[in-house]
């Protein structure tokens, strides 16, 4: 392990940012930034400097075949007695494609579930204000058809980005180490890039802020002389609601899993190895959750067909999680 791979892996166990570091050695996060990327290589008042902090010896600093420091040894994670993989260049670059791809197939899936109840709502909503010439059983069984084709189309997109990325699960799951040069090749990469999902995030948040527009663009027009004029302004007023709410979801859905990617290969925020081990506390608790939430939404819509409305437990459900899954992870420490 190399220098920079070192600053980068103890910085982090002691849960300090780049500023942070920069701020304890008096130097600028620029220069703690090029040590981290190899770009550059701190002169020895800073090594003596990164010794005592760190708690580690200069040997193992600037000697790259040590990979273990005895005065370091009981800072390292439980799991440091296990073997670290190393993740080479070529598997870093394999693991952007896969999340670049996984990024439009995962997002066009959730704006296909999102839009699934639309041609139940249109043609439904119509039928019942007697704007189209179907009976009510033909109006639903047209619009339950691409519904469940538009369902199944997102579960077998689901399915295939999952199998897809299979062979890349340890770096989500396990601690690990990168090969020279991968760490600078990440940061360049997400510099480059961050332009484009600043634009994308802001985007989508926008689009589903004012997606309630339709609504009250329906409430503000002229009367339409019927109620069943009325009533069809404000069904078609929804399903443009829900393309809105498909479209922002999409382009956040986008911008923040290709973003994700690099987070996962710097394994920082939410990536980093404590991080990790909660995960694996939590993982079972969140199976649960979403098959319960998933198990409610069919049962609710089924039920009473009211598929305008049931949608309205995903977004709902997803609010929810973060406070459901912070009540959890508090009991189990206090278990």
């Amino acid at each position: 392990m190399i220098l920079a791979d070192k600053i980068v892996e103890l910085r982090k166990k002691n849960g300090w940012s780049q500023e942070e570091l920069a701020e304890k050695l008096n130097v600028s996060r620029q220069a703690v930034s090029k040590w981290e990327s190899a770009q550059s290589v701190p002169d020895m008042n800073r090594v003596l400097q990164m010794s005592d902090l760190f708690g580690v010896s200069t040997d193992y600093l600037l000697k790259d075949d040590l990979t273990e420091d005895p005065q370091h040894r009981e800072s390292l994670p439980e799991d440091a007695g296990e073997p670290v993989r190393r993740v080479t260049m070529e598997e870093a670059q394999a693991y952007l494609r896969h999340r670049e791809k996984t990024a439009r197939k995962i997002a066009l899936g959730v704006l296909m579930c999102i839009l699934s109840p639309v041609p139940v709502i249109l043609l439904s909503g119509l039928q019942d204000a007697g704007q189209i010439p179907l009976s009510e059983d033909r109006a639903a069984a047209l619009g339950l058809l691409p519904m469940f084709l538009l369902i199944g189309g997102a579960v077998a997109l689901f399915i295939l980005s999952g199998i897809a990325g299979k062979p890349f699960d340890y770096l989500n799951k396990e601690c690990f180490e990168t090969e020279y040069g991968v760490s600078g090749l990440v940061k360049e990469r997400q510099a480059e890039t961050h332009g484009a999902y600043v634009a994308q995030l802001v985007s989508g948040i926008v689009l589903c802020v004012v997606s309630v527009i339709p609504i009250f663009v329906a409430m503000l027009l002229p009367a339409a002389g019927t109620d069943a004029a009325e009533d069809a302004r404000y069904i078609i007023a929804a399903a443009v609601l829900l393309g809105m709410v498909a479209v922002g979801v999409w382009l956040i859905l986008r911008a923040a899993i290709r973003r994700g990617g690099y987070s996962v290969l710097l394994q920082e925020g939410e990536h980093t190895r404590e991080a990790k081990a909660a995960q694996k506390k939590d993982s079972a608790f969140s199976g649960v959750y979403w098959s319960l939430v998933t198990a409610g939404y069919l049962a609710y819509s089924f039920i009473t067909m009211r598929w305008d409305r049931s949608w309205i437990v995903w977004p709902v459900a997803a609010v929810l999680y973060g406070a459901a899954l912070a009540v959890w992870s508090a009991l189990r420490k206090n278990i």
